[in-house]
């Protein structure tokens, strides 16, 4: 079977595509990183190796690669043929990839393939592949759309493994953590039949979604921005600091309480799930840049995202979000040069009131959280 994955990162190569290859994929990735799509089409494979004391080293094979930005055809030839699609690019870059999308639909639908296919977004969003539906849709005639509604899939997904940044002299060598969770929406394959070998399938994804987002998301973004606001650079050291781990715990808590109260989880088996992830954020062979992690503050910061959402949640249920808070204050001192969120947000908040940076940034109208995240602000500043 043939795959298209749209991503040839250290996440694509090391998680998507190792599970594609375990399930006898052909793979094709597409990206505009010459480098490694060239590399790609040379060796027609590459190898990953696991970030602990076993070291253990896996071959992923049957591979090649398109450059979409030199060769959109053979992008749309691919998509013409293929049983799954996939993604692991990010979040802002999905618009870009669907117009190819579309165009891959199109062809699909000329040459009358009735042939059903699900395009499955792995990014760290809610309703990735929903969300990149409305933007492919948007490039679409009204027959099209009809087409791709009796064929063409989009299932959410929710995807956890950490991979973090990473330079090797292999281009296509990626070390990633032994753990992996990717949980795709049942309800919305358009070909249910096609189920993958260590992916869950589910029913409702979003209480999955929720407790990745507010568990492994909000946990490593409050190890990140506590380190960073302690002057640490990674987040081995930042977390080996007791005042780090143990904001990370009390963050944990106020998530777990939220993820308890609204999806029913049961609380033992929700605390064994964050003891797994602190375990995971300490592992001595993953350690991951602060300035990684960290970066895109201002996204981070959204209405929906994996702050200012349980915060929200949380206060509708009268639990305790303080220590979400405390993280949230520190997240706008994080003046990391490289990223340019970073620095537009550090630009905002000197060009306008905190007042108005604050409603810019998270999308909130209670006047109560936006007076709390100036009061956390101004303490985080006042202890940098």
């Amino acid at each position: 079977m043939k795959a298209v994955h749209f991503g040839a990162g250290n996440i694509g190569r090391g998680f998507i595509g190792e599970t594609l290859a375990e399930n006898d994929f052909e793979i094709t990735f597409v990206d505009v990183n010459e480098k490694i799509i060239d590399a790609l089409n040379e060796r027609h494979g590459y190898t990953i190796q696991l970030a602990d004391e076993t070291q253990k080293k896996i071959n992923v094979d049957n591979v090649s690669g398109i450059n979409n930005g030199k060769d959109p055809e053979k992008v749309v030839a691919a998509l013409k043929e293929a049983d799954i699609v996939t993604t692991a690019i990010g979040p802002k870059i999905l618009k870009f990839i669907a117009p190819l999308i579309a165009q891959g639909i199109q062809a699909r639908k000329a040459d009358s393939n009735k042939h059903k296919v699900d395009v499955i977004a792995c990014e760290n969003m809610i309703g990735g592949s929903q969300s990149l539906k409305k933007e492919v849709y948007s490039h679409l005639e009204p027959a099209d759309k009809e087409y791709a509604d009796q064929t063409i899939g989009f299932p959410n997904a929710a995807v956890d493994r950490i991979v973090p940044l990473q330079k090797h002299e292999d281009p296509l060598f990626v070390s990633v953590e032994p753990f992996k969770e990717w949980v795709v929406d049942e309800s919305q394959m358009a070909a249910p039949e096609l189920k993958l070998k260590k992916v869950h399938y589910a029913p409702d994804l979003e209480p999955f979604i929720e407790r990745k987002l507010f568990s492994v998301n909000t946990g490593h973004a409050t190890v990140a921005y506590t380190g960073k606001h302690k002057g640490y650079d990674n987040i081995g050291d930042a977390i080996a600091d007791p005042e780090v781990l143990q904001q990370l715990k009390r963050v944990l808590k106020e998530t777990g309480d939220l993820l308890i109260a609204k999806w029913k989880f049961e609380r033992k088996d929700h605390e064994a799930y964050q003891k797994k992830i602190i375990g995971r954020f300490e592992n001595k062979y993953l350690s991951d840049e602060i300035a990684r992690v960290g970066r895109t503050p201002i996204r981070k910061l959204g209405y929906d995202e994996r702050f200012i959402r349980p915060i929200r949640e949380a206060k509708e249920r009268d639990l305790s979000y303080k220590a979400l808070l405390e993280t949230v204050g520190m997240i706008y001192t994080f003046d990391e040069p490289k990223d340019d969120e970073s620095q537009e947000l550090q630009k905002l908040l000197k060009e306008e009131s905190l007042n108005e940076v604050i409603r810019k940034t998270t999308g909130l109208k209670d006047e109560k959280l936006i007076k709390d995240i100036e009061a956390s602000y101004k303490k985080a500043v006042e202890t940098k």
